[in-house]
């Protein structure tokens, strides 16, 4: 995976290869499919390379279809379903060995002005004040650290409280299920605000399921439950730089029928709510 923000922003510079058709690459990974935040990022570049600079992302609706296979490239199909006045419609199909392996509808549109409002941010410690992730699994365990520094290491992680990646919760309001973290891109990315809404959709798939399983005292990878990525829906509602700290604000409300909900709220240092994100996934006991 890629370790750093250039690495990144290369694995999101898609090829064209026809109208409307485009070519993602691989990265060296251990993993043994695609990571979802990948085939989400680069679907939304192959889907954004098909409409007018002057119309930006406000939200996408993704499926997960198939294990995508990490040893061969990723096709994007791009449908143009409509152009109005104000609002894009694109339909992306990602496909390898002949068949889709992803599903994607964005909705664009055109800057305007209107009412504000949104929540609060919660009261939590500034990133500076929590350990980095690296370092929390380095003193669990080696082969942990060197995974996360393999795969993950082009992202800065930083839990607040106990809501890591092992288990355990925040107090909340009547929240079964909840995880925080303060997340962004290792480095410094370019001025285009497209690559900083592909860089955090690839981000954004990493954590938010492992919200559902935190009053189970699991974790997503545990060798008791197969997980995987069923739908992935973000709103995008400020502009924002990926490479700026991020609080990912997750909760899931339900868990059942060996799925989880995860909802997240995305807000900036400075309170902004900028993205909201919802999930649901596989998350199925083994044996």
């Amino acid at each position: 995976m890629p370790s750093s923000a250039e690495q990144l922003v290369e694995l999101l510079d898609l090829e064209t290869i026809d109208v409307n058709l485009f070519r993602g690459t691989q990265p060296d990974t251990i993993l043994q499919r695609v990571f979802g935040g990948q085939v989400a990022a680069q679907a939304l570049v192959a889907g954004v390379r098909t409409v007018e600079p002057t119309r930006s992302v406000h939200s996408l609706h993704s499926y997960f279809l198939r294990p995508g296979d990490p040893a061969v490239p990723i096709v994007y199909d791009v449908e143009r379903i409509r152009d109005g006045k104000s609002f894009s419609t694109r339909r992306v199909v990602a496909r390898q060995h002949g068949r889709p392996i992803f599903f994607m509808t964005l909705s664009l549109q055109v800057p305007e002005d209107g009412l504000e409002h949104q929540d609060a941010m919660p009261d939590v410690p500034p990133p500076d004040e929590l350990p980095d992730l690296g370092k929390l699994l380095a003193a669990r365990s080696h082969d942990g650290a060197d995974e996360w520094l393999k795969e993950w290491s082009a992202l800065e992680l930083r839990y607040v409280g106990d809501s890591g990646p092992r288990g355990g919760n925040l107090p909340a309001d009547e929240r079964p299920a909840q995880s925080r973290q303060w997340i962004r891109v290792r480095g410094t990315l370019d001025d285009d605000p497209v690559t900083h809404q592909a860089a955090f959709a690839y981000a954004s798939d990493l954590t938010i399921l492992g919200a559902t399983l935190v009053p189970h005292g699991i974790h997503v990878g545990h060798p008791t439950i197969q997980s995987a990525s069923l739908d992935h829906t973000i709103w995008f509602h400020r502009p924002f730089r990926a490479d700026e700290w991020l609080l990912y604000d997750q909760v899931s409300p339900s868990a059942s029928g060996a799925r989880g909900l995860g909802i997240g709220r995305v807000f900036t240092e400075d309170g902004r709510l900028v993205a909201s994100v919802a999930q649901e996934g596989l998350i199925r006991p083994r044996g």
